[in-house]
């Protein structure tokens, strides 16, 4: 389909939009990190690194990243095996009940993350008796994320054909063969999406460890948020802020150079 030039032009205006909405706060939070003075203004009277050698020498900023990091990988993890478990059961099998378990997959994220978090939390304290911990957290990200790794999951399946799965079949793969070599290889674009959304949203969250979290479960999200309340500590919110950034710009182009989304 051809476009006019005037259609060309807008789309291109659109995406750039787009993408102003998206980044212009994010290149404003990354120049506050530099930003001189203790007084949040803009633009900035001066710029200075002296931020970050502050960030990396704060001992509490320092665990709250370790825990970050280890409540995002073993989130991701969790969310990796039941949400891809899930996906294979709804995009591959007719079975009774399956839209009904599709939908309950999809409500937690669906609600509003403080209803979750507050039911989270009070089925571990009141129901189960369990002291709120890191623990907890992880457990509680995990319930939020298994509906975004299933999400790509299910659309990358969906658009795979079963042809493959047959072909594996017919030349006597027995059904953890064709898993393992054929529908997972296949599953590995969606997969990689969840798990950068979901490691993602671990990583800088405030939410879930205030709700379900105990002592020791403070993420990036908890430094930032509590320095952005105290005087004259704006700017070593904003330094510390981009460490999630880098993390991630980190793992997409981890991704990128594994060749996860080629076949996007």
């Amino acid at each position: 389909m051809r476009l006019s030039k005037r259609t060309h032009l807008l789309l291109r205006l659109a995406v750039g939009v787009g993408l102003a909405f998206i980044y212009i706060p994010l290149i404003v939070i990354a120049i506050y990190a530099f930003n001189a003075s203790s007084i949040t203004k803009w633009p900035p009277s001066g710029l200075t690194l002296d931020w970050f050698p502050r960030a990396v020498e704060d001992e509490f900023a320092r665990e709250a990243l370790l825990t970050s990091l280890k409540a995002g990988v073993v989130a991701t993890l969790i969310a990796l095996v039941l949400g891809t478990l899930a996906s294979l059961a709804v995009a591959r099998h007719r079975f009774f009940g399956r839209e009904t378990i599709s939908f309950l997959v999809v409500l937690p994220i669906a609600l509003p993350g403080i209803v979750t978090g507050v039911a989270i939390g009070n089925t571990f304290t009141q129901v189960l008796g369990v002291d709120l911990s890191l623990l907890t957290v992880i457990v509680g990200h995990a319930t939020f994320c298994i509906v975004v790794v299933y999400n790509n999951a299910v659309a990358r399946l969906r658009r795979v054909s079963t042809s493959f799965e047959e072909a594996s079949a017919d030349l006597g793969a027995h059904g953890g063969a064709t898993l393992r070599r054929v529908i997972l290889p296949l599953a590995v674009p969606g997969l990689a999406a969840g798990s950068i959304f979901t490691f993602s949203l671990t990583l800088g969250d405030y939410i879930a460890p205030s709700l379900v979290g105990g002592p020791g479960s403070s993420l990036i999200g908890t430094v930032v948020f509590e320095n952005l309340g105290l005087a004259n500590n704006a700017p070593f919110a904003a330094a510390f802020a981009t460490v999630p950034l880098a993390i991630m710009a980190v793992y997409l182009l981890l991704m990128k150079r594994l060749g996860a989304f080629e076949s996007l």
